[in-house]
């Protein structure tokens, strides 16, 4: 049986400053894979505009938090983020997203947890960027962003920056378990420290 071996990453401990090291190693894996389509976290813009001009010439969907996510009409991305983005020839998309929507509200409201959280918590066992990753990557694809016919290449991070990266072959939100992750090229070990969801 015919086998491959490629090297996974893994940071001793999660965050931003991870960032342009699981950028690197998107572009090297993206290369080699000829992966034309990229999706990446990013909440102020900062990630999204280094990874616009990484990958400039591909697909590149920067995915934001939903306006409301932290406030009524807020929205933590920044103007100058977005035209940087836009200038490098990035897709934002900005939505619900797909494992915190009416359900987090339900939360909210009536203090129990709905199915979409609960998927949630289960991808954090492998950390909060694997979770984000598969998120994001399902709501590109129910914008038509992505194609679901094809590998992408999701960066995602644990809060702000980057430092999780994932080959992965894409689904819709309705057919979210049908999403694979083909592999994983970095992310944090994840220890037993605060804020790693151990």
């Amino acid at each position: 049986m015919p086998e491959i071996s490629v090297p996974i990453v893994y940071f001793d401990r999660p965050g931003p400053h991870n960032t342009a090291r699981a950028l690197e190693l998107a572009r090297i894996r993206a290369d080699q894979l000829d992966i034309r389509a990229i999706v990446v976290a990013t909440t102020a813009g900062a990630t999204g505009v280094a990874a616009a001009r990484l990958f400039a010439g591909r697909r590149v969907v920067a995915v934001t938090h939903s306006t409301g996510f932290k406030e009524p009409d807020g929205q933590e991305l920044l103007s100058e983020h977005r035209a940087d983005m836009e200038a490098a020839g990035a897709r934002i998309l900005t939505t619900t997203h797909a494992l915190g929507g009416v359900g987090r509200a339900v939360r909210r409201k009536l203090g129990t947890y709905e199915v979409d959280e609960i998927v949630a918590y289960a991808l954090r066992t492998l950390g909060e960027g694997i979770k984000v990753a598969l998120e994001m990557t399902a709501m590109a694809a129910d914008a038509g962003l992505i194609s679901c016919n094809e590998e992408i290449m999701a960066i995602a991070g644990t809060g702000r920056g980057a430092d999780t990266v994932a080959v992965i072959k894409p689904a819709n939100v309705q057919s979210f378990f049908d999403m694979r992750v083909v592999e994983i090229i970095c992310k944090p070990r994840l220890g037993f420290e605060r804020g790693t969801g151990a």
